[in-house]
């Protein structure tokens, strides 16, 4: 058992004098180690906690016109993003990492997004009212496909209004006479018993 724990430590002390003796051993030593380090720390590592941001008050549906639909591009104070797709309005405030400055799809943050949706190209050619009439059917079918997407993940706060077009008077008795017939149909149940 001697023997084993001698040779232990002039194996070990064999190993040492080598990595010590050549300057390329210590670097390649030190790359090893510096590699293990932020492997078992990324592996370790706690995110820090995230102030969730505030969130928004939600939009009342309305009508907007181009250059009103323009001021909803994420840079204003409230952060607020909408995109026209298809003559609808959808705030997609919370897919700004995508929409919002910076993102890969920001150039259509405030914009009307279906002619760059139906050509896969992120980019907006006009800045006035597009009616898409010059795109051929496999177009019309790919905004059509994207207004489907947006409907599902973002909420419809309005539509794109068309020059000259007024809006719709969109009013709170929707919500209103929502909310009535649930207290109103919970307030006829309570008679019958």
């Amino acid at each position: 058992m001697a023997e084993n724990a001698s040779e232990s430590g002039n194996i070990l002390t064999s190993v040492l004098s080598e990595i010590i003796e050549s300057p390329l051993n210590i670097a390649l030593v030190i790359l090893i180690a510096v590699l293990v380090y932020k492997i078992v720390k990324s592996r370790t590592h706690v995110p820090s906690a995230s102030i969730p941001e505030p969130k928004l008050p939600k939009l009342k549906k309305r009508d907007f016109t181009v250059q009103e639909l323009n001021k909803f591009d994420g840079t204003q104070e409230d952060g607020r993003i909408l995109i026209a797709v298809n003559g609808n309005v959808y705030d997609v405030t919370k897919g700004k990492r995508f929409y919002g400055p910076g993102g890969p799809y920001a150039a259509f943050g405030g914009k009307d997004a279906s002619r760059g949706l139906a050509t896969f190209s992120v980019s907006v050619k006009t800045e006035e009212y597009d009616d898409l009439s010059d795109l051929n059917s496999i177009e019309m079918d790919s905004v059509r496909e994207w207004e489907a997407q947006f409907k599902e993940k973002y909420e419809l706060v309005g539509k794109l209004l068309k020059p000259g077009e007024e809006p719709t008077n969109y009013s709170d008795e929707e919500d209103e006479s929502s909310a009535a017939t649930t207290a109103g149909g919970a307030g006829d149940r309570s008679k019958e018993d």
